[in-house]
């Protein structure tokens, strides 16, 4: 069987890359393909994540075995092969490509191929430019900080708890505990 991938990513809105792999070859044989397809060196610690439909981390998938207990399965690239793992179409993935600042590819297995093979893997679509591999803290800070979130953002900032009077918290009841605004350390 051969596997389809669309890869997306949410910093680079032209880009898109197809990747057709078999089966029966490696996560490591899939993270080959993508980091050649990108051009992406492969000095930098990486892992795929599978996810559910709402794109939540279910199980990882690392580059290199990690020190984990017993009571979690471990997978490394390597010695996984994609058909243990991944067996319906739209299967969603994501590729941690920049652990430092947590940035990955999006992946969708979009169709399963029964009936092929393929001895090697293949970007059979390439358009537009990936995203820097890597990226500074500042770097990332400045392209997720265009909110323009000053100190009234999250309400009066000079909100003082002594402007609160009691009438508007009648039916609380007398004692310290059932109103906390009667304790001195308000």
């Amino acid at each position: 069987m051969v596997y389809r991938f669309l890869i997306l990513s949410d910093e680079a809105d032209d880009f898109k890359r197809e990747i057709k792999i078999d089966s029966e070859a490696t996560f490591l044989d899939l993270y080959n393909i993508i980091m050649d397809s990108v051009g992406y060196s492969k000095d930098q610690m990486c892992s795929f994540f599978l996810c559910d439909d709402d794109w939540s981390k279910t199980t990882e998938i690392t580059l290199v075995e990690m020190d984990t207990s017993s009571d979690t399965d471990s997978y490394t690239m390597a010695d996984t092969h994609l058909d243990e793992l991944l067996e319906d179409e739209h299967q969603k993935l994501l590729f941690v490509f920049d652990y430092m600042t947590d940035r990955a590819l999006f992946m969708e297995l979009r169709e399963i191929i029964t009936g092929q093979d393929l001895k090697e893997a293949i970007c059979s679509k390439s358009t537009g430019n990936p995203p820097a591999q890597t990226m500074s803290f500042e770097e990332l800070e400045s392209k997720t900080s265009n909110l323009d979130l000053d100190e009234d953002f999250y309400g009066d900032s000079d909100y003082n708890i002594d402007e609160l009077d009691r009438d508007g918290y009648e039916g609380f009841g007398d004692s310290v505990i059932d109103n906390p605004y009667d304790d001195d350390r308000y």
